[in-house]
């Protein structure tokens, strides 16, 4: 099974994101008509079709899903060799990460994540027909209770589990990682939703209290997704007692799994933490068939020790430096009557670039 097959849906969602940048509002949706536009997105299968046609819609939010990972992933990485900057060309983005590293799980929890999070968005907003506010809890504290419009992250995460995960049937080591990863991208969303609250009563007395649910900015989501990337798990992929199935256990030393006899029994992963197959290639040079789009002409920080740094960053290959003289009006003083006089003030300003 070739190993771009499991990961089609990315570029699948690209498309979607493509296809709706013109059409960005649901009544444009509805004018163009569900199977005009379900049409125009290739390698879908029935069952995707089939739910495009029922909520086009919806479609809209995912589009925006896809777009909102895609940032986040470039915004998390931009000072690591691997910066996730082809995942914004065009199509492409499914197949820039052929390995099951530790990028590819990040980037498939993301891109669920996003798909979660702007679907649950869109339907506290009412741009989805199928889906509002979520009900409010039978129980609740003591002096408040629910109400206002909590958002509905279980649909979110039923729609993105349902469409993101319709493609990863293979039943192969890399769908299965591919299905772990997206599951805790999601469940990194409902994790994270915040309690807000209203109070009531006489002079701000606050008496009893209307709570809701609400969904973080999404950079915080961002952020839980790269701690998991950096405790990310290797796991293996072994037979079940299902004849051909396969499940993922930890790779022996991914994590303590006890003393003695016990380190032999087979530990599954967490639901919530990422997982990954094959360790990450370095990204110093190109090479399409891993994802790495090399370091060269990369910017480079001369001073810092970190990733970022111009040592790593170029690894080892050294950087160019560029040399430049920007000029801008300053000191600038108001005299009676009536005129402004400033002087010019040049700055140099010093870039480096990877050889």
């Amino acid at each position: 099974m070739p190993t771009t097959a499991p990961i089609k849906i990315l570029a699948i969602l690209a498309l979607i994101q493509a296809t709706t940048n013109n059409i960005r509002v649901m009544s444009s949706v509805v004018a163009l008509g569900a199977g005009v536009i379900c049409n125009r997105i290739p390698g879908l299968t029935p069952r995707q079709r089939e739910m495009c046609r029922a909520a086009p819609d919806a479609m809209v939010a995912l589009g925006d899903g896809v777009r909102l990972g895609r940032l986040e992933c470039q915004a998390q990485f931009k000072s690591h060799r691997w910066n996730c900057s082809a995942l914004g060309k065009g199509n492409s983005f499914g197949h820039v990460i052929l390995v099951g590293s530790k990028e590819a799980a990040f980037t498939y929890a993301v891109s669920s994540a996003g798909v979660a999070y702007s679907i649950a968005a869109a339907c506290s907003r009412g741009n989805i027909s199928t889906c509002g506010c979520a009900p409010g809890k039978a129980v609740s504290p003591p002096k408040w209770k629910w109400g206002g419009c909590s958002v509905d992250a279980g649909y979110g995460m039923r729609l993105a589990r349902r469409f993101l995960d319709a493609r990863e049937i293979e039943g192969d080591a890399r769908s299965l990682m591919n299905l772990h990863n997206n599951k805790a991208g999601r469940k990194a969303v409902k994790a994270s939703l915040q309690t807000e609250c209203k109070c009531h009563g006489v002079s701000g007395s606050c008496t009893m209290k209307t709570c809701w649910k609400t969904l973080p900015p999404f950079r915080q989501i961002g952020d839980i997704l790269m701690k998991k990337y950096w405790k990310a798990r290797n796991v293996i992929a072994v037979p079940t007692t299902q004849e051909g199935g396969l499940k993922l256990i930890l790779k022996r030393g991914s994590r303590t799994q006890g003393q003695g006899p016990e380190q032999q029994r087979p530990v599954a992963p967490r639901r919530s933490e990422l997982v990954f197959l094959e360790s990450s290639p370095n990204y110093c040079d190109r090479d399409p068939s891993t994802g790495s789009m090399g370091t060269q002409g990369r910017e480079c920080n001369r001073t810092s020790k970190g990733m970022d740094g111009c040592d790593l960053m170029c690894c080892g290959r050294g950087y160019n430096t560029h040399q430049f003289t920007n000029t801008s009006q300053c000191h600038c003083k108001f005299h009676w009557c009536c005129y402004v006089r400033c002087d010019t003030c040049s700055e140099k300003t010093e870039q480096y670039t990877c050889k």
